[in-house]
């Protein structure tokens, strides 16, 4: 049975504040949620499988623990929290129709969504440093990227992260709410909860741009720049080959990129510009910003590297040899 879709208010000093908010899911296509469910479990199956095995091949193979992979590593873990923020609400909403999700429980939910994004474009900065390093510096790349420096990119990331986005929850949290609760998304996103508001929200407007543009915006023109490197780099190295195999180590990260930042780049773009985009094409590219990496990233580099390939190969096999 739905639920109510009332939601009772709370009086917090002066700012009024729903208990609970409600998610949507696909607009117009309500009754076929339990259909719709089915490719949305197979993401999500992709996405938790895809990103351990990940983490088991690279863990258990001595050959892969270098600082490529060790950044390969990061990106998986992320697109595991990635999966599992929006995995209960997504797929409760589906199953169950529970659309209902507390104001706190909302502001946890975003934070965390958020932070995984910021860190996302991070890592996929440091790896970009990475093929730059080792295409350009060979011989040094071991010595510049020891697994110290790594670590401490690594914490530096995180840190990062969750720093500059820590005000969010509480500039949110300061606003009066009024009438709407509901959401655009079956998650909670920064910009769905602020437009919900019937305060001045040109703070939190004016804070999420800066941050975005500060973080991800030049995480994107810093891997541009790379890549402006890598190639005039490999363009002068001696024959063909030599530059083909250099640029070859690079298509998976290329991959991961696209897939990453274009569904991003249009969600923050409807978000903040798009008021006469329909609700379903608003709905699409949040669920491909935020299901599609996650799924997508595994397989890409199963696929193009040859490395994760043959470990998963030999892995495959002494499983199927202890079997026997």
């Amino acid at each position: 049975m739905e639920q109510d879709s009332r939601a009772t208010w709370e009086f917090n000093g002066s700012f009024h504040q729903p208990s609970a908010f409600l998610m949507l899911g696909i607009p117009g296509l309500e009754a076929l949620h339990p259909w719709i469910s089915i490719p949305f479990c197979a993401l999500y199956l992709t996405a938790l499988l895809g990103n351990c095995m990940i983490l088991f091949i690279i863990r258990r193979t001595q050959s892969l623990h270098e600082p490529m992979y060790y950044f390969l590593c990061m990106l998986a873990v992320t697109d595991l929290g990635l999966a599992l923020c929006t995995l209960p609400t997504t797929l409760g909403l589906f199953w169950f129709n529970l659309r209902s999700i507390g104001f706190d429980a909302c502001l946890a939910q975003m934070y965390f969504i958020h932070i995984l994004s910021f860190i996302e474009s991070s890592v996929l900065l440091a790896m970009a440093f990475d093929r730059f390093i080792a295409i350009s510096r060979p011989l040094r790349h071991p010595s510049i990227l020891t697994k110290a420096t790594v670590t401490k990119i690594g914490l530096a990331i995180v840190l990062r992260g969750m720093i500059s986005l820590l005000p969010i929850p509480f500039l949110l949290k300061r606003l009066t709410y009024c009438g709407k609760t509901e959401l655009s998304h079956s998650f909670c996103f920064h910009p769905d909860i602020m437009n919900l508001a019937c305060a001045d929200i040109k703070v939190n407007v004016f804070y999420g741009m800066i941050i975005l543009l500060s973080t991800v915006g030049m995480d994107f023109i810093f891997i541009v720049l790379s890549y402006i490197l890598i190639i005039k780099t490999v363009v002068s190295l001696a024959t063909k080959e030599e530059c083909l195999k250099a640029l070859n180590t690079c298509v998976s990260h290329i991959c991961a990129v696209l897939v990453f930042f274009i569904p991003m780049i249009g969600l923050s773009m409807i978000h903040r510009f798009g008021k006469n985009v329909p609700p379903l094409v608003n709905t699409l590219v949040a669920y491909t910003y935020l299901l599609i990496p996650p799924a997508l990233n595994p397989v890409i580099y199963s696929i193009k590297s040859s490395h994760i390939r043959e470990a998963l190969l030999r892995a495959l096999r002494r499983s199927s040899g202890a079997d026997w």
